[in-house]
């Protein structure tokens, strides 16, 4: 149940179709946020997750955006702008991501610069480009990894990419600050989705061992997760900047 405490807000969420960004969207929404939740080809999911939002009573729009290319982020907020009217900007989840790479034996040239642009540069320009259009007071959170903190050398690619991810909180929490705006990383691990369906799900082995792997003893819910950005959207995370949120259930202590 929402609570009302972003009543007014505006969040763009990139990813919002499918697995934690869906629910991150779901649960702005439900606390009062207008959200703007990004795709990038799913668009039936992207509607089935703006249907389920209005269904509940909440206000949300899904924009196309591709986050792989240059010059994405400002194809994104012209497409913000359209749908919203040019209406300013809160709160900025960066979700969307890849998140696998292979391991350094084959992972190409191709396939790093790949997993390092959507993963790394598109927050980047998403935040410049949004910087005239985004409210004092507002929130920056981006959704990094358990794999920035630990080793796990067969997509070292990808917790390179969530390492930098973090780095790049801690700098926008001093160079934004003035403005009363926060910025956090919030570092899931694995969670029930779609990206690990295919070795997670009706494998109970990796099922157990997933939850072996956490303190408490479970495997996690994309719930989990968006109940903590949640939290760093609303105002009772005005102390909070430049965190790094372990969402993990405590995963390899």
């Amino acid at each position: 149940m929402g609570t009302g405490r972003l009543d007014g807000k505006f969040a763009l969420v990139t990813g919002g179709s499918r697995g934690i960004g869906r629910a991150i969207a779901q649960r702005l929404a439900a606390d009062g946020a207008t959200v703007v939740l990004t795709y990038a080809r799913d668009a039936e999911s992207a509607a089935d997750n703006v249907a389920r939002i209005e269904k509940d009573g909440g206000r949300a729009i899904a924009i196309q955006a591709d986050l792989g290319e240059r010059g994405d982020a400002d194809r994104l907020w012209a497409a913000y702008d359209e749908a919203t009217g040019g209406a300013r900007v809160d709160i900025i989840v960066n979700n969307a991501g890849i998140g696998r790479s292979d391991d350094l034996e084959h992972l190409t040239e191709d396939g790093f610069d790949q997993v390092f642009a959507v993963n790394v540069r598109a927050p980047f320009f998403i935040v410049q480009k949004a910087l005239p259009r985004l409210n004092d007071g507002g929130r920056i959170i981006n959704v990094s990894s358990g794999l920035a903190r630990v080793a796990m050398p067969e997509i070292m690619a990808y917790g390179a990419t969530k390492a930098a991810l973090d780095n790049f909180t801690t700098n926008l929490a001093v160079e934004l600050g003035p403005r009363g705006i926060t910025a956090n990383s919030v570092r899931p691990g694995i969670i029930d989705t779609d990206v690990n369906a295919s070795w997670l799900r009706g494998n109970q082995e990796a099922w157990d061992h997933s939850a072996s792997m956490s303190a408490l003893g479970r495997v996690g819910a994309p719930e989990d997760v968006a109940d903590v950005v949640a939290f760093l959207a609303s105002d009772d995370s005005r102390w909070v900047t430049g965190s790094v949120l372990d969402a993990t259930g405590g995963s390899k202590l």
